[in-house]
């Protein structure tokens, strides 16, 4: 089965599709047909270049020119992190939060799966490593937001049970452990839905892709359920590492709430 290919023609087709919700939501004045028109501009450009990056990293499969590609997609991702919290921390810890966490649990799952489980050669192939780090990296990246926005939203808010609960001698573990844990929790929550309806409401994009390509079904689900389980593993470890992470920058050494090392 050849995959059909997309004609110039049929791009406009579908973009035209966006053009008239962007000109429905300036007749209903909801104010967001402009952000709208240019996210599809962003989308477009973004995406045409990553191909020919992509394209000329296929060719070279250079290690260095591999490892930059992975750089430049993490520190990207940093910065989404850094910029969806409305109350983010100060400094270089409102972007290193978000990096460090995503480095430690989209990276290591990343490698892990190249070597031990999908097995390329050489490992590091970016037909295999670059697809497979960017999904692990776009879903951990909204995981770790959510938790973090959470995170320092409830602190600022529940301030004084904070402080209460510090001034009757709890430990500062103690005193923020529920919005610790509720935090997390909300940080997981997109993965573990998706997983939820993953093949009766929604069929996953990777698979979707594969299928279209003409991969085999079950060839297709195996690589999705693979995807689904690494995206969950990153997903877990990124939020947890960043939660704790950003819970101990909340205190200082005398464990006291340092809310003004948020912006």
């Amino acid at each position: 089965m050849n995959m059909i290919s997309l004609s110039a023609l049929d791009l406009a087709i579908a973009s035209s599709l966006v053009i008239a919700v962007a000109l429905i939501s300036w007749r209903l004045q909801l104010g967001n047909s402009r952000v709208m028109l240019l996210a599809a501009v962003r989308t477009t450009l973004q995406l045409l270049l990553i191909g020919l990056v992509l394209k000329v990293l296929f060719a070279a499969s250079n290690p260095l020119w591999i490892g930059l590609m992975a750089l430049v997609m993490l520190l990207a991702a940093g910065r989404e992190v850094m910029t969806r919290q409305k109350r983010r921390f100060s400094g270089g810890w409102g972007y290193s939060l978000g990096t460090t966490s995503m480095f430690i649990s989209s990276f290591s799952v990343t490698v892990l799966a190249l070597i031990i489980i999908v097995e390329p050669q050489p490992w590091y192939q970016p037909r295999y490593a670059i697809p497979l780090l960017g999904m692990l990296l776009g879903n951990t990246m909204n995981g770790i937001s959510l938790a973090l926005d959470n995170l320092t939203h409830n602190a600022w808010d529940k301030r004084p049970v904070i402080e209460a609960r510090l001034t009757l001698g709890m430990t500062w573990t103690a005193a923020i452990s529920d919005i610790r844990r509720d935090s997390i929790r909300v940080g997981m929550i997109p993965i573990i839905n998706a997983m939820a309806i993953a093949g009766l409401v929604s069929l996953p994009g990777m698979m979707t892709g594969q299928i279209l390509a003409g991969s085999p079904p079950l060839e297709a689900v195996k690589y999705q359920i693979l995807i689904m389980f690494l995206i969950a593993a990153g997903t877990g470890f990124g939020t947890i590492s960043a939660v704790m992470l950003a819970c101990r920058r909340l205190f200082d050494e005398r464990e006291r709430l340092r809310l003004d090392r948020l912006g």
